[in-house]
Formats: structure tokens, C-alpha cells, sequence
């Protein structure tokens, strides 16, 4: 009797399922090319701004949510084609990432560069709808976004980066509602920044080694088998930050009890990780997307009392 052939342990970023499968070829590359058929990095990208808008006393702003989750899922696209663009020989080496559509050539580079203005145009509309303040905050962000491809190749803490990037909206969240930005929202800020490091050292087990065949440096290898005690560190960095956040808004025990569902959420991700195993990574990861609603409630808590 034949056996089931086994499921791959390595999950690719371009996979061709569901709605994504029954699309014309070339709007199903540019699809896979700025991960629309992948929604998580949109969430991770949206929630520090929600987070903010909540917590700046305005968590039923629903314009306001509304365009800042647009501008996520447009801006992480642009990211993303970006990224491919600077790291499509890199991308070639790494089993999860080499049937990507440049890496894999069904996509020219002028046709990404293309699809990357496009993108970057209309993330401008969306940052023109807020006031001036968040503006330029927003804008100050690309310095960042632009150097980010290139820190795997110049430090063993490229997720510090990405959390720097990825935290971004926190800033841009609260002047949106303030005009300014009030020490809340540094905290807010530093705390994210933790956290987008934690959940992308957990991402980036999947590619420990083929990262280090290709050279690449991550924060998973830098740790290595302190994985998990790092993560952990990081995890309770950022709640300490968030909770003097919540607490310079309002003074009160009750105030840090808003905070008891994501740390027993970030608890459950340590706890549970089993670092050797790239498919449980992966769900450990994604699981940050349901955190960013358990932050999102207690910032909406605080931020409305």
C-alpha cells in the first residue's frame, strides 16, 4: 500500500490556492509579488497605528482605522516588491523564497519596478488624507523602509529594523488623532518595536538554514538555541513599555489588567514554541495578528476611559 506522500516542511511564499489559483497568470504574479495572498504582514504593519488611534482616545475613528488599514495593506505591498527587488538573488537560495516571481523570473525587473511606483502612488493618496503632522511622519518612515533589504547583509539583528519600520504607524497613528506626538506614543512605539522583533526571530526559524548556506544573518541564528528565552525577553520588554504607556494615560491597576489577555497571549506563543519545527513557526507567527486585536482592545479600553 503506497503512502500519503508527506507535506513539505518548508511552507513557499508563492503558493497557488483558492481565489489566487483562478487568477489570470500575470495578475496572479503581481499578486504573490506584493503578498496580497498573504494578509498577515498587512495586519502586523496595521495594528501599531490602531493601537495608537485607541489609545489617543479615538478607538471607534473608523475613517481613521479604515485609511490606515488601506495604507497597510498598499504600503506592506510596496515593501514587499521592494524587498524582492533588492533580494531577488538571495531570494533564489532560500527554499521558502525562491519560487517567488522575480526570484523565479515570471516577472521582469522593470515590470516589479512598474508595479512598485504604482503602489508607492497610491499609498501617497492615502497619507495626503491625513493632517499635515502625520504627514511628514509618515513620510520620514521611507528613509527607513529603504535601507531595511539591506541589514541581513550588515548585522545579525535585521529584526530590530523591521521593528523599527513595522512600529512606524504607532507614531503616525497618534498624530493623526493628537497633531503631535506625547510620550504615550514613544512607549507605544518602543514596546511594538519589541514585539515585531520577537514574532520575526519566531518567523525567521523557518530559515535558519538556508540562511546560513546563503550567508544571511538573522536574529534566530544569532540566538541560535537561546531562541526561546530571547523571544521571551523581548516579549516581556514590550509589555513593560506598553504598560507604562497605558499607565501614563491612566494612572490605575485596572489600566495594566487591560494588558493581562496579550501577555497571557505572548505567554502561550513562548510556551508552546517548538523552534525545530518550521511549520509550528509559522502558526506561532501568524498568531500575532489575533495579539494585535488583544492590544488593540486594551488600548481601546484605556484610551475611551
Amino acid at each position: 500500500m503506497t503512502e500519503p506522500a508527506a507535506e513539505p516542511a518548508i511552507v513557499p511564499d508563492s503558493e497557488q490556492r483558492a481565489i489566487v489559483a483562478a487568477l489570470p497568470s500575470r495578475a496572479r504574479d503581481l499578486v504573490q509579488l506584493g503578498r496580497f495572498d498573504r494578509p498577515i504582514g498587512a495586519w502586523l504593519l496595521f495594528w501599531p497605528g490602531a493601537w495608537a488611534i485607541a489609545l489617543a482616545g479615538a478607538p471607534w475613528r473608523w475613517d481613521l482605522l479604515l485609511l490606515f488599514a488601506a495604507g497597510a495593506i498598499v504600503m506592506r505591498g510596496a515593501g514587499c516588491v521592494y524587498n524582492d527587488i533588492v533580494d531577488r538573488d538571495l531570494d533564489r537560495k532560500v527554499e521558502r523564497t525562491r519560487s517567488r516571481p522575480l526570484a523565479s523570473g515570471r516577472i521582469s525587473l522593470k515590470l516589479a519596478w512598474g508595479f512598485l511606483i504604482a503602489l508607492c502612488l497610491a499609498g501617497l493618496g492615502i497619507n495626503l488624507m491625513l493632517n499635515p503632522t502625520a504627514q511628514i511622519i509618515a513620510i520620514a518612515s521611507l528613509a527607513l523602509v529603504a535601507a531595511y533589504p539591506f541589514m541581513k547583509r550588515i548585522t545579525w539583528w535585521p529584526q530590530a529594523w523591521l521593528g523599527l519600520v513595522f512600529s512606524w504607524a504607532a507614531l503616525v497613528g497618534w498624530a493623526a488623532v493628537a497633531g503631535r506626538i506625547d510620550p504615550p506614543a514613544l512607549l507605544l512605539y518602543a514596546g511594538a518595536v519589541c514585539w515585531v522583533i520577537g514574532y520575526d526571530t519566531i518567523y525567521a526559524l523557518q530559515d535558519i538554514e538556508d540562511d546560513a548556506l546563503a550567508g544571511v544573518k538573522s536574529s534566530a541564528r544569532a540566538l541560535g538555541r537561546h531562541a526561546r528565552p530571547g523571544v521571551a525577553g523581548l516579549y516581556a520588554v514590550a509589555l513593560l513599555f506598553w504598560a507604562a504607556a497605558l499607565w501614563s494615560i491612566r494612572p490605575q491597576p485596572l489600566a495594566l489588567a487591560a494588558l493581562v489577555p496579550m501577555a497571557l497571549h505572548l505567554g502561550w506563543q513562548i510556551a508552546a514554541l517548538r523552534t525545530a519545527d518550521v511549520a509550528d513557526a509559522l502558526a506561532k507567527f501568524r498568531s500575532n495578528r489575533f495579539a494585535g486585536l488583544l492590544m488593540f482592545l486594551a488600548c481601546g479600553v484605556v484610551g475611551a476611559a
